[in-house]
């Protein structure tokens, strides 16, 4: 899915750099470093970063949606899905 999210959104951005600084908190884990730090390496505000990142989180979770869809055969399945793949990652 990362991958995939990479390949639509950095190269044609051409912000490769950025996405990978904050693709660790796209399924909502913390990011290596505190918004503060980010934006000083990436010139950014830390309003910007944290913009970035809800932006990537959201287009995170539409992919990551439409492939559950792929998996099911109604789309009343799709939440049951990731209701269940969430809490198996939490499980860890």
């Amino acid at each position: 899915m990362r991958r995939k999210l990479s390949i639509q959104k950095a190269p044609t951005a051409g912000k490769e750099a950025l996405f990978n600084l904050l693709a660790d908190g796209l399924t909502g884990n913390a990011l290596s470093e505190p918004y503060a730090e980010l934006a000083l390496k990436l010139g950014l505000t830390e309003a910007a970063v944290k913009m970035t990142v809800h932006r990537l989180r959201k287009r995170y979770g539409e992919l990551l949606r439409l492939e559950v869809a792929q998996t099911v055969v109604t789309s009343a399945e799709i939440d049951q899905e990731l209701r269940h793949l969430l809490s198996a990652l939490a499980a860890k």
